[in-house]
């Protein structure tokens, strides 16, 4: 998945709102909390896409060849992509979808009222 591709997809979930921060990461939330990134961060040139996981996805994707804890955000259970193609585009595609959902379940029921989300 490229950086434009990532965009268009987080771009198509619900209520969501897209800036760019953090030496250009292209950062996408919901209700103002952050459920997924994709970033320059590390070696080399390819594009890092981290996202907020289940306690369990967590504990599964940290052991995945290419996947390790997010750098600053591990400790609430967020996973970045360290290697290309060590998630199809599919499952990534999943797994944020899956993100915005968990991040979208924490916001108070008038937050999701007000942002038409049925949780």
């Amino acid at each position: 998945m490229t950086r434009d591709e990532f965009d268009i997809f987080c771009s198509r979930l619900p209520a969501t709102t897209h800036v760019v921060q953090w030496g250009n990461a292209s950062v996408w939330k919901v209700g103002g909390k952050i459920f997924a990134i994709c970033s320059r961060w590390g070696d080399g040139d390819l594009p890092r896409f981290s996202f907020k996981c289940s306690d369990i996805s967590y504990a599964l994707l940290i052991q995945q060849d290419g996947l390790i804890p997010a750098p600053y955000l591990a400790r609430a259970k967020w996973v970045q992509m360290e290697e290309e193609g060590a998630l199809d585009d599919d499952s990534l595609k999943a797994y944020i979808e899956a993100a915005h959902k968990i991040i979208s379940a924490k916001l108070t029921r008038k937050q999701r009222n007000e942002l038409g989300l049925a949780v």
